[in-house]
This record gives C-alpha cells, structure tokens and sequence, in this order.
C-alpha cells in the first residue's frame, strides 16, 4: 500500500515538475553587451555587473564586453571606480532568450580633501632636514640585513632543532652506529677536507665561550 501510494504521488508530480522545469527554462535570458563612456563613448573594462539581490556577477573584459545568463525581471547593477552605478532591470515580459545592451556609464566627480603645502622657512632649515632625515629601510634592506652571514651564524649556534633535524640527526647516528658495528669508526685525523673544516670553524669563533 505504501510503495503503490509513492509512485502514485510520484507520478502525481511529474507533470507539475517538468512544467516548473519548462517556466525557468523559458524565464533564462542572456546578457550581453559592452560598457561605454557616456561623453566619448570609450570602452570601460573592469566593470562589476551584479545581480541585485544574488551574490552572482559578472565583469567586463578589457574590451568592455560582458555577458551574463539572468532571469526575467532581474535588476542587473552596473559600478566602476570613478562612474557613477547603473541600474539596469530586463523586462519580465521580453520575448526570447537573449538581450543586448550598450550600457552608458557617466563619469563621478570625487572630491578629496584640501592640502596645504608649505615651504621651509629657510634654505638652511630644509638643508639640516634633509641631512638627519630618518628614511626607514625597504623590504630589499631589511632582507638584506636579515640574510648576512654573521647573523645566520649566530641564529645556527642559539636556533634549537626543529623535529625533522632531530629525527634526521638520530637516524644519522642510528646509520653510523650500524655501519661501524664491531669495529672502530674512521678517523678523520689524515682527512684534509676535515682539517680545513676545522681551521674555518676556529677563524669563524664557533669554539668560543657562549656567555
């Protein structure tokens, strides 16, 4: 009784659903276009087109050409950086499934807060300024200053390990241990690259006292 009464509702709604389904089918329209100045009919590129309402949009390439699929009776909401926004709403009653638009964008005046600049009173004046003036370090500088040689020494000898380095020191030795088992390990005493090692490192002051 239950399975019978589920395809009976089932096949109840079917029709209801492809009807539905053909209305929004019918109600999708294209939208294409392109976005112009209003005074010299130059092309704006970079335009937000937003559906209002809809977190969905659209923008236009750098030829002002745009296109966007929308429903009949959307409010499409054109904005740029120095236009005034445009409202633009597609008829609810449009015949087919595509709509062109040349949208005129006017340009918006943006008035910025007055600046007075004013002059050093002196000659000698603007001179010493200039001489003890604090110009701070770019990125380039602090890089630089933070990649030198002695503060990276430094940082090596206070730096603890990290656990990758502890784990790779420890199979290190786990490795060196295997490999001398039941014998003597080599001595680098005749190794030249060993005794260059160790000169640079007594130049460097890597065996002195850490306070």
């Amino acid at each position: 009784m239950g399975k019978k009464f589920y395809i009976f509702l089932l096949l109840g709604l079917a029709p209801l659903w492809a009807a539905a389904q053909g209305h929004l089918e019918d109600s999708l329209v294209e939208v294409s276009g392109v976005t112009l100045t209003s005074d010299s009919s130059l092309v704006i590129p970079n335009v937000n087109i937003m559906i209002q309402g809809k977190s969905r949009g659209t923008s236009s390439n750098d030829e002002g050409v745009f296109s966007i699929v929308v429903i009949k009776g959307d409010v499409l909401v054109f904005s740029a950086v120095g236009f005034k926004t445009k409202k633009v709403t597609i008829p609810a009653n449009l015949e087919g499934h595509h709509f062109g638009i040349a949208q005129l964008m006017a340009q918006d005046t943006t008035y910025l807060p007055v600046t007075v600049v004013r002059s050093y009173p002196s000659r000698e004046e603007f001179a010493e300024a200039f001489l003890h003036w604090n110009i701070p370090d770019n990125q380039y500088d602090i890089a630089r200053a933070n990649t030198e040689l002695s503060k990276l020494r430094a940082l090596l000898r206070s730096t603890p390990m990290d656990g990758s380095e502890g784990v790779n020191q420890t199979f290190t030795q786990q490795a060196q241990q295997a490999a001398y088992k039941g014998g003597f390990p080599a001595m680098n005493i005749f190794n030249p690259f060993a005794w260059a090692q160790f000169i640079k490192a007594l130049k460097d002051g890597d065996f002195k006292q850490k306070d």
